[in-house]
Parts: structure tokens; C-alpha cells; sequence
């Protein structure tokens, strides 16, 4: 018997640490998710993606009715699968807070290289702050240390939420904070206060940096790969006297508020732009080259596949992205910075 198609809803947010995809079905309930590596290859961690999720939905059948790309190659990524919708991390993130707690007020965002905090009142975006220069309080400064100490970053935030007096470390400067942790280890400073000393550090790093001037009302939600420490959460939770909510899903958030925000178009079946799970088979090649056109001397990036351009993007005034290939544009998308 031939078993009916679902309706699903794809997601993908691929930053510089982590490539992550979603399939939520029509209630936005979360059908299958990926959280890979992009270990600096964009277009291969798409396509391994989607891969894992055709082998995750190998005993479903799913009818894709829409497409959402969001992360720092988001317009990449779009591309390449055929997104209906391309928006920026703040939008995707707040838009899946607000699915798991529908009057958050505010959404602490931490991931490997960068964090992100943002305010909403009513379900609309009021304020947002982003710290991508430093990387004390990041989900790699913590891979790091965790190495250092020789414990698992897996167990980190079990040793954190043992400790019942945690060590003072700086957190202002990841040197410095690697550099405290260095003496209180050699003075023999017990190491789950150590641990915790360090998740109270880059608690008041994050709150210095980004909070400076806002008001963090409950309800928040605490996502972004950072989100899985026990000890962040808790840390949190001291500093601000508030408790903090970790969705299921707090790995691949951006992904989630990525596919709800496709699933809003609303879409009837054969109007997605999406290119299928095939272009996993494809060979892209990307490449660049200076615009001399005007003063700004743009560097344009050029995606091609069989030796034809699919897009090229990157010059301020758009003239390279309204030269591409015959097709480009045909169907809508709704994209944003």
C-alpha cells in the first residue's frame, strides 16, 4: 500500500563551527534534526546534511513544502538547495524561541564562535546585541579548555553543577581566563570550581558585553550549542535571579526558526523553490573576483555547477547578483541581511 506524504518543512542554519538542518512537520513539531561540523566547508556540510536526513526519514515519506536558510552563509545555502525564505540569525532565533515559549521576553544565544542576545516584547524584536570579535564564552574557548583540563566538554557541565564554591576567574579575556585556570589548578583549586568558577566568568563576560544597558526579563530561553552545560544554565540562573529555560532542541534552534519561518509563506504543494535532496550528488565550485567597476572595488563570489552560474553575491550595489544565470529569481524569496 502506498503510504501518504507528510508535509514537512526544511531548515538550515549553517554557521562557521556547525552546519545544522531540521524537518518539521506541519505543526512545527520537529521530525528529524542534524547538528554536523562545517569544518570550513559550507556547501559539503549542506550536503552531507542532507544526506543524514534522508537516511533519518528513510521509513517517511515527506513532501518538502518549503525551504528556510539562515546563519552566516545563509544566501549560500539558499542557493544551493533553493530556499523560499533567507533570514538572519536574530530573526531565526527569536521566531523559535517564541514557538517553545510563546512570551519569552528573552533569548540567550551562545554558539561556537560568536553570542547573541536578544529582547523581544509581544513576540516582536525590541532590541539585539552580538559579540563576534571575542571568543571568552564561546562554545570553541570551552572545546578548548576542556581539552586543557583533559575532561570531555560532554561532562563539563556535570563538574560544574558539583561545585559548591567556585573559583574566581577572569573572564574579560580568554588569555587571562585560561591563565587563571592554569594557577588555581596549580594551587591545587578542586576542578569542578574550577569549571564552575569558569561558567560564572563567562556568564559576567556575556552580560558585560551584550546585556550592558538592557533589561533581561523571564521568561528567557537559553539556546545555541553552549545551552547543553549544565554549568552555563546554572550560571545564568545566579546571575540574573531568574531561571532559564533550555529548549529540547537548543542545538539547532536557528534551523527550527529558519523552517517555521518557510512554513509562514504558506506554500501550496510544487510552489517551493527547493531543489530536492539530489543536490547532495552536485558539484558546486565557488570562487571570486574583484569588481573594479567603481571605487568600492568589490570581491563578488561566484557559485557555478556543470560550468553554469547559479548566483554570484557580495557587490553593494547589485549589479553582479542581477546578471545571473537565465531562471534566477523566477519564484519567490523573501530574504533580509
Amino acid at each position: 500500500m502506498d503510504i501518504p506524504a507528510r508535509t514537512g518543512y526544511l531548515g538550515i542554519d549553517v554557521g562557521s563551527v556547525s552546519t545544522n538542518l531540521v524537518i518539521l512537520d506541519e505543526h512545527a513539531d520537529v521530525l528529524a534534526a542534524i547538528y554536523r561540523r562545517t569544518q570550513g566547508q559550507p556547501i559539503k556540510a549542506v550536503q552531507e546534511g542532507l544526506r543524514e536526513l534522508t537516511d533519518l526519514l528513510l521509513d517517511q515519506k515527506i513532501e518538502v513544502r518549503g525551504v528556510g536558510t539562515t546563519g552566516s552563509a545563509r544566501h549560500l545555502s539558499g542557493i544551493i538547495v533553493g530556499a523560499d525564505v533567507v533570514k538572519n540569525e536574530i530573526t531565526a532565533h527569536a521566531v523559535a524561541a517564541s514557538q517553545v515559549v510563546p512570551d519569552v521576553n528573552t533569548v540567550l544565544e551562545i554558539g561556537g564562535q560568536d553570542s547573541k542576545l536578544i529582547i523581544l516584547r509581544d513576540g516582536i524584536v525590541t532590541d539585539f546585541a552580538m559579540n563576534s570579535v571575542c571568543a571568552a564564552g564561546t562554545g570553541s574557548f570551552l572545546d578548548h579548555q576542556s581539552t586543557r583540563v583533559g575532561i570531555p566538554i560532554e561532562e563539563f557541565g556535570a563538574y560544574a553543577v558539583r561545585s559548591e564554591s567556585p573559583a574566581h576567574i577572569a573572564g574579560r579575556c580568554s588569555v587571562f581566563a585560561e591563565s587563571d585556570m592554569i594557577h588555581k589548578q596549580q594551587v591545587g583549586v578542586a576542578v569542578e570550581d574550577i569549571i564552575y568558577g569558569l561558567c560564572h566568568a563567562l556568564v559576567r563576560n556575556y552580560l558585560n558585553n551584550l546585556g550592558k544597558g538592557k533589561d533581561l526579563e523571564a521568561p528567557i530561553v537559553f539556546q545555541g550549542g553552549v545551552a547543553a552545560n549544565a554549568g552555563m544554565k546554572r550560571a545564568f540562573e545566579d546571575a540574573l535571579g531568574l531561571e532559564v529555560v533550555v529548549p529540547a532542541h537548543h542545538n539547532v534552534m536557528g534551523a527550527i526558526g529558519s523552517a517555521i519561518l518557510a512554513m509562514e509563506l504558506g506554500l501550496e504543494a510544487g510552489e517551493t523553490n527547493f531543489k530536492g535532496f539530489d543536490v547532495s550528488d552536485l558539484h558546486y565550485d565557488t570562487s571570486t573576483f574583484g569588481c573594479n567597476g567603481c571605487s568600492n572595488t568589490c570581491e563578488v563570489v561566484r557559485i557555478k555547477v556543470g560550468g553554469k552560474t547559479l548566483a554570484r553575491w557580495g557587490g553593494r550595489c547589485g549589479k553582479w547578483e542581477n546578471e545571473d544565470s537565465p531562471g534566477a529569481g523566477k519564484k519567490r524569496v523573501r530574504a533580509s541581511a
